[in-house]
């Protein structure tokens, strides 16, 4: 699998480079400023760029409006942002930018190597990758006249924990019930987020999408 590299940080980019090629991804480039990643993203077209927010030479947003513009170049192109802090309003025009394909983690999680690594292959192969402070901070909006509030507490509850990429045996660990219970909940979501049937996952990151651009 191939990898972009965007961060400005010489030591955790090195390390993140070395965590990658010590478990078979190949790391095509890796960039430190945000002005060299759109044209590294368009030459290189990688399975998935992993990506800092904040960028040289600004160190503000750099590198999150980078990512959004690749991905207006090469639609679906799969970012993985990484940072400290959650920016708010162009976090929330990456993840409702439209298909899936897309995460935003911060920079805590990469110390866990295996949930890292898992994020990394979910948004790679078109999926969602979510940490559960990102997703708090972006939806603290009322949603009663959203098509999200129609859903129960429990259904919301198993929307967030989708939102966090886990699969319906990892819901139901977490929520202590039995992955029928989990199916028969995400079946009423799409129901209720008029979501319609479909062969592949494209529905649970189509509920996911609805889920963060609602809040």
């Amino acid at each position: 699998m191939r990898v972009l590299i965007a961060e400005d940080h010489a030591l955790l980019r090195d390390g993140l480079i070395r965590l990658l090629e010590a478990h078979d991804f190949e790391v095509v480039e890796a960039v430190d400023n945000g002005p060299r990643l759109v044209p590294a993203l368009v030459d290189h077209r990688p399975d998935v760029a992993v990506v800092d927010v904040r960028l040289p030479p600004t160190f503000t947003d750099e590198g999150l409006k980078a990512a959004i513009e690749a991905r207006r170049q090469i639609p679906g192109l799969p970012v993985l942002v990484l940072s400290q802090y959650v920016e708010q309003l162009y976090a929330r025009e990456l993840l409702t930018g439209g298909g899936g394909a897309v995460g935003y983690l911060l920079k805590d999680r990469v110390s866990n190597v295996a949930d890292f690594l898992d994020s990394v292959r979910r948004v790679a192969g078109g999926g969602t990758a979510m940490d559960p402070d990102v997703i708090g901070q972006l939806l603290a909006r009322n949603t009663r006249d959203e098509p999200i509030g129609r859903l129960t507490p429990r259904e919301a509850e198993v929307l967030g924990l989708m939102a966090e990429g886990r699969s319906n045996a990892a819901i139901a660990n977490a929520l202590f019930v039995t992955e029928k219970a989990v199916s028969k909940h995400t079946n009423s979501i799409f129901a209720k987020l008029d979501l319609p049937p479909s062969e592949d996952d494209n529905r649970r990151v189509m509920a996911v999408l609805t889920y963060l651009s609602s809040r």
